[in-house]
């Protein structure tokens, strides 16, 4: 079911994108259970440039990083979910913590994070700005997380 893309394919998809002069967005996330904010978020940042790859944290990383009790759906489903969404084109895992590894192999024209991200916290901003591209946040239009629906869902069913 996972519509994800090696790392060695990326970048080989990479060369061909800077060859045909193509701007290639980078973005990363948890993205458990997609909500309406995820996608104009994904659609704002598909508009930056010819080409949006999102980093998709492994299900290891994001129990690292926000416990065991989630994600709530398994990377397979949250890439294949992702990956047919129309701004996205390509998905790749990372199982670290933080994209930066990642980040220093595709080296995206364009890197962005919503904008509950400073600008100059955004991880991988060194190494995009070091060779020519740009960083930059996208400002959310509604206040969805997937932590809020988690807890709408518990204070609803718990009765």
């Amino acid at each position: 079911m996972s519509s994800s893309t090696s790392l060695a394919e990326l970048k080989t998809i990479r060369a061909k994108l800077k060859a045909s002069n193509k701007k290639l967005v980078f973005t990363n996330g948890v993205f458990d259970l997609i909500h309406s904010g995820h996608v104009d978020y994904l659609s704002k940042a598909k508009k930056l440039g010819d080409v949006l790859i999102v980093g998709l944290n492994s299900d290891a990383s994001i129990k690292r990083i926000k416990g065991d009790k989630r994600p709530i759906l398994k990377q397979e489903e949250r890439a294949f979910i992702l990956s047919n969404l129309k701004p996205v084109d390509y998905v790749v895992f990372f199982d670290d913590d933080t994209p930066e590894k990642l980040i220093s192999e595709i080296v995206p024209d364009i890197l962005v994070k919503g904008a509950d991200w400073a600008v100059e916290k955004i991880v991988g901003k060194e190494i995009v700005e070091k060779n020519g591209g740009k960083v930059m946040n996208i400002e959310f239009v509604n206040d969805q997380s997937t932590s809020k629906i988690i807890d709408l869902i518990v204070q609803r069913y718990s009765k």
